[in-house]
């Protein structure tokens, strides 16, 4: 089996994990919205979820020994065509056809990009010097980014992408490192890159975190594009990564990248079809703000990981009154 045939399995493997860790998350907070800390810790659906999120990440860090930033990074777009069909399950609905058409769209761009982006197993690494200069260079931009101002939702997540992407690009460097050569797995190479991998990752976390507090749709589909565009930067620039097909092989990949782009925005910003449940209360002339006001697709709730993200389904006991008001008849 081809190197890159074991990455495209390895990512799509990881997509599918990180798409059914984040559906059962997505459920758990809409059961529990108000748990704490505490009781997550004791329920073993978090468990799972959190074994679910694990494994996806070793899934992918094993996709970065054998295939190079430039095609395992965007498959990881697979995440959201891969919580499609499990969202609208789990929500018990179908696949809506604006939601068919993004993942058609996706799977075409990736498609194209996996044949201009197929290569050998990376072996370059990034020395300790070319780590840092990238870890400053990115860090300032990120400070650029995510200074106060307008639209604050796309730049932390234009930010939340990089941080990202540069992280899966350190992490392929230490995986590399550790595995092709003769160096202890302590040596200060290994050690330095690593420490920069945990940082970004966790920047990257908490960046996107608040990218999601003005919504959901616009700044997942950003985070999903800027990640490999920032890997797929430092591939080319610094691993000596190339794209197959010359001067055609780069237009069909900037062709394949435009139309998966499409697909995620469409993906990231379709919505689904309102509930036809009705609720069995009759509670009078009270406007409800619990359903079709929100723009944002499920596949971007669930990849949300919020309690705030999820809507609270109808309930079926009759409202209490208020005190000193009459129930109505």
């Amino acid at each position: 089996m081809s190197a890159t045939l074991v990455a495209v399995v390895l990512s799509l493997f990881s997509a599918v994990a990180y798409a059914a860790a984040a559906v059962a998350q997505q459920r758990l907070a809409a059961r529990t919205p108000d748990s704490g800390v505490l009781r997550l810790l004791g329920s073993g659906a978090w468990w799972w979820s959190v074994g679910l999120n694990a494994s996806a990440a070793l899934l992918h860090v094993a996709a970065l020994k054998y295939g190079p930033l430039t095609l395992v990074q965007p498959l990881g777009a697979l995440t959201l065509v891969a919580a499609v069909p499990l969202g609208a399950r789990m929500a018990g609905r179908h696949v809506t056809l604006v939601e068919w058409r993004g993942t058609a769209l996706t799977l075409a761009g990736l498609a194209a990009l996996l044949v201009t982006a197929s290569g050998p197993a990376p072996d370059d690494v990034l020395s300790v010097p070319q780590a840092l200069a990238v870890a400053g260079t990115t860090a300032a931009l990120i400070g650029v980014l995510a200074r106060p101002g307008t639209r604050p939702g796309l730049r932390h997540a234009t930010s939340s992408g990089f941080a990202s992407g540069v992280a899966s690009a350190l992490t392929q460097t230490v995986t590399v490192a550790a595995t092709d050569r003769s160096e202890s797995l302590l040596s200060g190479q290994v050690i330095v890159v690593a420490l920069l991998v945990a940082a970004f990752a966790a920047g990257g976390l908490l960046l996107s975190q608040t990218a999601y507090k003005g919504g959901l749709g616009a700044p997942l589909a950003v985070v999903t594009l800027a990640n490999p565009i920032a890997a797929a930067v430092i591939g080319l620039s610094l691993l000596g990564e190339r794209l197959q097909g010359g001067a055609a092989g780069l237009l069909l990949a900037l062709a394949g990248a435009a139309v998966a782009a499409w697909g995620v925005v469409t993906l990231s910003r379709s919505t689904p079809p309102p509930s036809t449940v009705e609720p069995l209360t009759a509670t009078p002339a009270e406007p409800s703000t619990e359903t079709s006001t929100d723009e944002e697709h499920p596949v971007a709730a669930v990849l949300a990981l919020e309690p705030g993200s999820a809507l609270n389904e109808p309930s079926l006991l009759p409202r209490q009154p208020k005190p000193g008001r009459l129930t109505p008849l």
